[in-house]
């Protein structure tokens, strides 16, 4: 399993229209063939950030959904919400056993 923890750092002002355009991008990757989950928090220690935390069941998934048509179209609306670089960790939880 791959998990992605992505810190988005948001322009208050603007944050209706990422919440919305974020929604779009949150449902159709839950419909992706393997996706596990796809989910958006809001910080509470600090401001205007929230956090992307997506789980695949493997990097072709992942690269699947990077190449999507959503996923593109909410990266090229990105930056007019965004203060800061994304921030992205990427982990391989393939060889956690139990």
């Amino acid at each position: 399993m791959i998990i992605i923890h992505a810190e988005l750092q948001i322009n208050s002002a603007k944050e209706e229209g990422f919440l919305k355009e974020v929604t779009t991008l949150i449902e159709a990757a839950r419909n992706e063939e393997g996706n596990i989950s796809y989910t958006l928090t809001k910080d509470v220690e600090k401001e205007n950030t929230y956090k992307m935390i997506e789980a695949y069941k493997d990097m072709p998934s992942v690269e699947a959904h990077n190449q999507s048509a959503h996923f593109q179209a909410f990266v090229g609306k990105a930056p007019e919400y965004l203060t800061a670089p994304l921030e992205v960790k990427v982990y391989d939880a393939t060889e956690i056993k139990k």
